[in-house]
């Protein structure tokens, strides 16, 4: 028998562990830059490497724990985080780098989505509450890895910080061999006419696209806000990042909320009020005069944008508790197609238009986003699962 509190610990290192991986490229992107020589084509080539890796692993993991379980897949991910870490430190050419990057969006991609669907799993009520408390690590570990580069760059070069960092992902990877985990669902694994028939679930699609929107919104978030603030306000980088990690914290704060004093709130009720803090927080961004008042806008962003994830794969845990992971795994896939593709066409927007047009962008999601949460919400009321 598996112990619910380990297996819930144990959930959130991982979950720790992809903050960190999602974040690591982009703080140490200057020391690479300098140290292979990267122009900003090579440069923005990383980039586009990481999210291809998340997404991989989106898609193999949920078949994967249906059928083995949580532990081959997850130690698996942490060994493949650990070996990307060390080639990301030492790798000796920019073509082996690429091969170590792809690994750690591939282990990290996968850590995501299997943790997100074991905390479904052990979870008999109030998933969208714990899911939130599993997302707050990934918060923890898109602040502290800038942190930890910043005190230590002093005393370390970035690829020996990078190398030890690595050393937590064979210590989780270690944890997680050694953990007892809820056993295999499916011991023959989905069959195609199962994963075929989650297609045909127009409620599993709606939520899915739910998240392709609020998947791309974050993105658009974590990538143009700084330039934004930037052509704006006309302030430093450094000064610009404030307001990211306004953002980051804000979600990370309403993450814990909606774990512990919101835990008995109705999820429909937090979305519906996620939807309110959104909409003050663009308008307070769009009329802040000053970077303190934008930044301040992007702090109640955060908190506007936590519970989306965590309620409505709540609301696919529910559905399919036992075909969790397959489920996770096309909401997932989704879901990152949307980061991928929104962020794509606002790069294109951006170059005809300018960055101030993020809000704008924004704005149009958040649209889409409450038309597709009201919809949601009566299909759940009246549609029944296909499998």
């Amino acid at each position: 028998m598996y112990s619910k509190r380990t297996v819930f610990w144990s959930a959130c290192l991982g979950m720790l562990l992809f903050g960190i991986g999602l974040i690591t490229l982009g703080a140490i992107l200057p020391d690479l830059k300098e140290k292979y020589s990267l122009d900003a084509v090579a440069a923005g080539t990383l980039f586009s490497i990481l999210p291809l890796g998340v997404l991989a692993g989106s898609l193999l993991f949920g078949p994967l724990c249906d059928r083995f379980g949580y532990k081959p897949l997850m130690t698996t991910a942490a060994v493949m985080m650990f070996a990307g870490f060390q080639g990301l430190a030492f790798s000796p050419s920019t073509g082996i780098l690429n091969i170590f990057i792809f690994l750690i969006g591939l282990g990290g991609g996968a850590l995501n989505g299997a943790t997100s669907a074991l905390v479904s799993d052990i979870s008999t009520s109030g998933k969208g509450a714990d899911l939130s408390l599993l997302g707050m690590f990934f918060g923890f570990g898109a602040l502290g890895m800038p942190i930890l580069l910043g005190v230590l760059e002093k005393a370390f070069k970035f690829d020996v910080i990078v190398s030890l960092t690595g050393f937590i992902a064979l210590a989780a990877a270690i944890l997680f061999l050694v953990i007892k985990y809820p056993p295999a669902k499916l011991s023959g694994g989905a069959s195609a006419r199962q994963m075929l028939a989650l297609f045909r679930d127009e409620t599993l699609l709606l939520i899915a696209f739910f998240l392709f929107f609020q998947s791309a919104f974050e993105a658009l978030v974590n990538n143009w806000t700084t330039t934004y603030l930037i052509d704006r306000f006309s302030v430093q980088q450094s000064s610009a990042l404030m307001g990211l990690s306004a953002y980051v914290a804000g979600m990370t704060i309403m993450r814990l909320m909606i774990g512990s004093i919101f835990r008995n709130v109705p999820e429909k009720r937090l979305l519906v009020i996620s939807f309110g803090i959104l909409i003050i927080a663009l308008i307070t961004i769009v009329t802040g005069k000053t970077l303190f008042q934008s930044a301040a806008g992007l702090l109640i962003l955060g908190a506007g944008l936590a519970g989306g994830f965590p309620i409505m794969l709540g609301f696919v845990g529910n559905r399919y508790p036992n075909l969790s992971g397959t489920a996770f795994s096309l909401a997932f896939t989704i879901a990152l197609l949307g980061n991928m593709l929104i962020n794509f066409s606002m790069g294109l927007i951006v170059e005809k238009f300018g960055v101030k047009t993020l809000p704008a962008v924004q704005s149009v999601e958040l649209i889409v986003m409450i038309t597709l949460g009201l919809i949601v919400f009566k299909k759940l009321k009246t549609s029944k699962p296909v499998i």
